[in-house]
């Protein structure tokens, strides 16, 4: 072998990209969902990952059907790869900061309950700018949207509740949600005539939806010590559970408004209600690109209960 041979370095099997994918079929427990996640086929996503795995000589995934879960090697090549592609990431969006003054990419992160077709407009606005900025929009559930603005997977987010103390992010409110609590005309519930006590909601199941925050502590809304439950990913499912008689809980009314008219949700008084749930656009003020000024002058403004105006939840 010559010494130019031998000096040369064996190209790097693990790309950006391919930290990226591993990361998506983790978050969401299947190839299936993180191929949708990616615009991608399930079958594309299938081979990739075979093909890493034996590139790399190492399995990454142990498969239980259509569900997987990571190997030890798999979650430790994902604890640095994911601290690795926001570093790159980052870097990007800094040089082309630099030449233009607009980032290469704008991460927003909103709350699950802000329907996407609400910021509809604002993101053909965003667009119409024709600036070079990619934007990335996901949705987040409770504490889900103030880990993902802390961990840095988010530029600016639109949470709900109280964030984290010490996330070095500006928030100003942008809204408060009223809450009702609801059951389907044929829930017990709905027949008791008078307010119902705890001991009354204790009896009877509870529906709730999950929180989506993966590294803080999780928050319940609504939910007692001991509670029968079925948790749900979403208020849309939530909303699900409730018309079919599946369970009770306060909604946000604004979600519900087309229900209760109808009938097929009945409003009931309790002895002990939920308050409003505040809304909070927030951002790291670190030198912010022109992008993220624009997203931050455009979405300071009451979002909700305006944004849910419409909106079908009976997804």
């Amino acid at each position: 072998m010559s010494p130019a041979a031998a000096s040369q370095k064996p190209p790097l099997r693990l790309s950006l990209d391919a930290i990226e994918m591993v990361d998506a079929i983790d978050r969401h427990g299947s190839f299936a969902a993180a191929a949708e996640q990616l615009h991608r086929v399930p079958s594309t996503i299938s081979y990739a990952v075979g093909k890493l795995e034996e590139q790399l000589g190492i399995a990454l995934f142990e498969r239980r059907g259509p569900r997987v879960t990571l190997t030890a090697a798999g979650a430790e090549m994902l604890r640095e790869g994911r601290w690795l592609v926001r570093a790159a990431t980052d870097l990007e969006s800094r040089m082309r900061q630099v030449a233009t003054g607009f980032e290469a990419e704008l991460r927003l992160v909103h709350d699950s309950l802000i329907p996407l077709s609400g910021l509809v407009d604002d993101i053909r606005d965003f667009e119409a700018l024709n600036c070079g900025t990619r934007l990335r929009i996901s949705a987040e559930v409770m504490s889900g949207a103030w880990e993902a603005l802390r961990e840095g997977r988010a530029d600016i987010a639109i949470a709900t509740g109280d964030g984290p103390a010490g996330g070095g992010y500006t928030a100003i409110p942008v809204g408060t949600l009223e809450f009702v609590f609801c059951v389907a005309p044929a829930h017990p519930l709905a027949r008791l005539p008078r307010p119902l006590t705890r001991d009354d909601l204790l009896d009877h199941t509870a529906v709730v939806v999950a929180d989506s925050a993966r590294a803080s502590l999780t928050r319940t809304a609504g939910l007692m010590s001991g509670q029968k439950r079925i948790t749900v990913p979403s208020v849309a499912a939530k909303i699900v559970c409730q018309l079919a008689g599946l369970g009770h809980g306060f909604l946000p009314r604004a979600c519900v408004e087309a229900e209760l008219r109808r009938g097929t949700l009945v409003e009931r008084p309790t002895e002990e209600q939920r308050v409003g749930e505040t809304f909070w656009l927030a951002w790291k003020p670190a030198q912010p690109g022109e992008a993220l000024k624009w997203w931050r002058t455009r979405l300071a403004r009451p979002l909700v209960p305006a944004l849910l105006d419409g909106a079908d939840w009976r997804a």
